[in-house]
């Protein structure tokens, strides 16, 4: 079925990858320090084991003051950041700070009951290695996206300096750049989880988009060889399809595909892909019309949450057998449609260990100095293990 030589294929995506890794997620250069445990691979819950505490150095400067983090470090821009005084005072004391987790929306399925989770889980963690008081915050609106009403939360608290440390969830890449270097700027440690950003931030802990929708090839090739499933029309589609993450999902899962099928069809691309809202009836409304209107479909990659109403479109169709797909994140409904053998791979990016990330990485910042780096990888749900992903769901929602 497949012309291309699959190894040589796996040799340059390889490459490819290895070179986005580098230039992703790299944390600001600074004296020497210890570095966290990383998180377990595969864990849909945070990781729970506290970081070194071993002290990073703090040789008085020639103005008297300390160096090195949390004090100073230097950026990936190759400016200086400076813990603002009031900040510093309450390290040096070893006293309580304030920290905020800000992230998009409360209402949105799955995402939000899952980050919450995450929040209320690595608190008590972080408060056990540096004492801190946290406060999470996120906007209400009916489309999960308020990028000024999540801007406008964390000016409110900014303004009124009850902002030591924080960490935010932007729904979009570029629009928290301008808050985020505000606020480095003002010597305000900031760290950002879930989606690629491009502030100068000290950590941006979440996934790479191209290299996302190029595994997720990867695994649903890997799967027609074993299955001797021959799909050669595809679609993509997602919530918000114009997002920078959405779109390098789809981007690179569509590259890796017809790299690997040069005969491949796709009745869409990045550039027009279906957009079905995050919205559960509205997306699968959107699946319904879609599939009623390209009957030749067989396979359709959702982005993100929306997997499982593509699953429930393609029952109600009679296509089972026929269309396929695949999505990201775990949820009841898209591992029921991976048992049932439509759907081939739910992809989580553990968005509980995003939202447990940033208060670990302002405790272990202020307790040793330590700057937690990005080592987040995504997990492939597959029939294989999807008893034991839906185990773990369970412990995180009870």
């Amino acid at each position: 079925m497949r012309i291309a030589d699959r190894r040589l294929l796996a040799l340059v995506t390889g490459g490819a990858l290895m070179a986005g890794a580098c230039n992703a997620g790299a944390a600001p250069t600074a004296d020497p320090v210890s570095q966290p445990p990383a998180s377990t691979p595969g864990s849909t819950t945070p990781d729970s084991t506290p970081a070194s505490t071993t002290p990073a150095s703090t040789e008085p400067s020639p103005s008297g003051g300390e160096s090195g983090p949390p004090y100073t470090a230097t950026l990936k821009d190759g400016s200086t950041f400076t813990l603002a005084p009031r900040i510093a005072e309450k390290v040096r004391a070893g006293t309580e700070i304030n920290y905020v987790f800000s992230y998009q929306s409360p209402s949105i399925p799955l995402f939000s009951d899952q980050y919450k989770v995450g929040y209320d889980t690595t608190l008590p963690q972080a408060q056990e290695i540096y004492p801190m008081k946290g406060t999470a915050i996120a906007p209400v609106s009916e489309s999960g996206v308020d990028v000024n009403g999540q801007i406008a939360q964390i000016e409110a608290l900014l303004n009124t300096d009850q902002i030591d440390c924080i960490s935010i969830e932007p729904p979009t890449s570029d629009g928290f750049t301008a808050i985020a270097n505000r606020m480095m700027e003002e010597g305000i440690p900031v760290f950002t989880v879930g989606v690629t950003s491009n502030g100068n931030e000290f950590t941006n802990f979440t996934q790479i988009p191209d290299n996302e929708g190029a595994q997720a090839a990867e695994i649903l090739l890997d799967w027609m060889d074993a299955e001797g499933e021959e799909l050669t029309t595809f679609a993509v589609s997602g919530g918000d399809p114009t997002a920078f993450w959405a779109q390098g999902r789809m981007r690179s899962f569509r590259e890796t595909i017809e790299a690997a099928i040069p005969d491949a069809v796709f009745v869409n691309t990045e550039e027009n892909a279906l957009a079905t809202t995050y919205d559960p009836a509205g997306t699968y409304d959107a699946y319904a019309a879609f599939i009623a209107g390209n009957p030749e479909i067989d396979f359709i990659q959702n982005v993100d949450i929306g997997a499982e109403h593509a699953a429930r479109a393609i029952r109600e169709a009679d296509k089972v057998g026929e269309i396929f797909t695949l999505g990201w994140n775990v949820s009841y409904g898209q591992l029921d449609a991976i048992e049932e053998g439509i759907q081939v791979v739910a992809l989580d990016q553990k968005w509980s260990e995003q939202a447990g990330f940033g208060a670990l990485a302002c405790a272990d910042l202020f307790a040793s100095g330590t700057i937690r780096p990005n080592t987040q990888e995504l997990l492939p749900v597959t029939a294989e293990n999807a008893a034991e992903a839906r185990a773990e769901l369970d412990a995180i929602l009870e």
